[in-house]
């Protein structure tokens, strides 16, 4: 079998796992990064999300880098795309007027956006992507990580790095290198978190959902009826109170059956738009809730649509997990029939506002997803296998009802800062909607880091938090900055010759640690604001 060395060996290519590498290279690392997918960029990419971010994203509360990515994405817009003249000199852009977000857009400028950050490294030789590769086996001595084996073009290839991350968007190196990890929610007894359930069950996991991009020209357009559609037209969760597909779901917030509007390119003035979810959830309008191209943000004709992404309370497949399942893919694929289904539906069955039914019109538009199907390259994966960690965050750390004016608790070994609702999706348990106002919170290295494995670290979704608050810590720029510090400490830890452990526990080497951090960007602590 083929063998390859680096420093270190980043497994995953989502955004935790990109920023890894960034920050291994940026250190003067040599660094083998593998990827899945045909995009790297994980669930800002493959995955079709837009990012979910706080309201002062703008200003503070992320990374140098994650803002480097972020203001990569407005200025390829404004090189290659044709704007108006408003939006090609408004600071802010946000291409796709979109209320979930400040910068709702296309995936496919983000793959390019994140290649074109990589790209220096590519050439200088000290950067190697294989892509697709998958993880396949792993070798261990003791408690350290000797190899990784990944299945790359047709054939078995061995890597070895002093340093292993983890920033698969399941955590599948945990149960590869057999790193302590959980799954699923843990009893309100072993957390204390006031939103637990009594009883635990490692299979109760949020929904898995595969999403997909639409907009509305002429013609009939209308797929084929999917095979499993009578199934889910007539569907009903206990907890829904309606069937699934229609226009009426839960509130997370209040769990209150509400009525949400559907309009094809509705009349609307995208600089109206305030994508900010402290003031307003913006998921009443589902398609200008996750928009990702406002066609009155380029010039005339252009556009002849909107495109609207679908990532809706109905698409969310919930009836079994996805990780650690026995057949993964019988999994996703379930919940590609559920896409389909949903779009089936909008095509010919939906009530609109006029009083008929169906929109043909309505287009997927699988060229702006990836996906060879019309969907998503990838299923968007919420929670993922999480690490035994040196520290694991609770629900009573950052829930605002717990902590109050207090803001969330402050950690020592703080590398990094985050903020959002604490949001989990139905559940695979039966759990409905769980939406609780959160502080804006820190990062705790200890999350990172597991309880025994010493040269492995979290750098996903995969750190150790729990089932409650894995829901503030999964989205776009948190994953960023973990996967970020990972990388980071892994070049600190080579440098020094230390274990990340030795790093946290020791305070001379976490203080240098963290005024690396610092120095490279890294925000550590909040000012004085209040969640929500």
């Amino acid at each position: 079998m083929r063998e390859m060395h680096a420093d270190v060996l980043v497994v995953g290519g989502g955004l935790g796992g990109v920023a890894a590498a960034l920050a291994a290279l940026r250190a003067g690392k040599s660094v083998l990064l593998t990827e899945q997918y045909a995009w790297l960029g994980g669930q800002l990419t493959s995955q079709g999300v837009p990012p979910d971010e706080h309201s002062w994203v703008e200003r503070f509360g992320v990374t140098a880098s994650y803002r480097a990515l972020r203001d990569g994405i407005r200025d390829y817009y404004r090189a290659h795309y044709p704007l108006t003249d408003r939006a090609r000199h408004t600071r802010d852009l946000n291409p796709g007027a979109g209320h979930v977000s400040r910068l709702c857009h296309e995936p496919r400028v983000a793959v390019a956006v994140i290649e074109a950050m990589l790209a220096p490294y590519r050439g200088s030789g000290r950067l190697t992507v294989l892509q697709p590769a998958v993880p396949v086996a792993a070798s261990t001595d003791g408690d350290r990580v000797t190899a990784v084996t990944l299945h790359f073009s047709g054939e078995d290839v061995v890597a070895h790095a002093p340093f292993v991350l983890d920033a698969t968007e399941t955590g599948e190196l945990l149960p590869l290198t057999g790193t302590e990890y959980v799954t699923g929610a843990e009893s309100q007894a072993e957390t204390g978190e006031p939103s637990a359930p009594a009883a635990g069950d490692p299979a109760n996991m949020q929904a898995l959902s595969v999403c997909f991009a639409i907009d509305h020209v002429d013609g009939d357009h209308t797929i084929d009826r999917p095979a499993a559609y009578d199934f889910w037209r007539t569907y009903q969760p206990p907890f829904w109170g309606a069937p699934m597909l229609s226009w009426q779901t839960p509130n997370p917030r209040t769990l209150q059956t509400s009525t949400r509007s559907f309009t094809p390119n509705p009349d609307d003035d995208p600089w109206l738009v305030n994508a900010d979810q402290r003031v307003n959830a913006g998921d009443s309008n589902l398609w200008t809730f996750r928009r990702i191209a406002a066609r009155r943000n380029f010039t005339g004709g252009h556009y002849p649509s909107d495109i609207c992404l679908v990532n809706w309370p109905m698409i969310d497949y919930f009836e079994r997990p996805y990780v650690d399942a026995p057949d993964p893919g019988a999994v996703e694929r379930a919940a590609r029939e559920l896409s389909f289904s949903v779009l089936y539906w909008l095509q010919t069955a939906a009530p609109r506002p006029d009083g008929g039914t169906g929109w043909p019109g309505l287009r997927l538009r699988g060229d702006v997803i990836g996906g060879s199907d019309g969907l998503a390259m990838a299923p968007y994966v919420r929670e993922s296998r999480r690490i035994r960690a040196e520290r694991t965050v609770l629900e009573q750390d950052l829930s605002l009802q717990v902590r109050g004016d207090k803001g969330a608790v402050s950690y020592d070994d703080s590398i990094g800062v985050g903020m959002y609702r604490i949001d989990l999706h139905p559940s695979t348990g039966g759990d409905n909607y769980i939406d609780v106002a959160s502080c804006p919170f820190e990062i705790p290295l200890g999350a990172l880091i597991p309880q025994r494995v010493e040269n492995l670290l979290a750098a996903g979704k995969n750190i150790g938090t729990t089932h409650i608050t894995n829901g503030s810590y999964r989205l776009h720029p948190v994953e960023w900055n973990a996967g970020e510090v990972a990388g980071a400490l892994a070049a600190f830890c080579l440098d020094h010759r230390v274990s990340p452990r030795a790093v946290r526990n020791t305070p001379p080497l976490l203080a240098s640690f963290q005024e690396r951090l610092i120095a490279e960007g890294v925000e550590l602590r909040w000012p004085d604001i209040s969640g929500y």
